[in-house]
């Protein structure tokens, strides 16, 4: 039963490196679908809320990853 848990871990592994970047990247996806459609931003600013908030997310997990690997 080990060894169908360790292939599970290491299927998930190749798809999801950083737990915490995954789970912000689909709180940030959730945020936008359930918020833009509720605010007066027009379609063509979803888009780029959109990319901003992704930018933002990637930006802050890799100046984490680099302050961690200075220690």
């Amino acid at each position: 039963m080990r060894w169908i848990q360790s292939i599970a871990r290491r299927i998930f592994g190749l798809f999801v490196d950083d737990g915490s970047f995954a789970v912000a990247i689909l709180v940030w996806l959730g945020l936008a679908m359930a918020g833009v459609p509720r605010t007066a931003v027009g379609a063509q600013w979803a888009g780029a809320a959109l990319f901003a908030g992704l930018a933002v997310i990637l930006i802050e997990n890799v100046l984490r990853f680099a302050r961690r690997r200075m220690k």
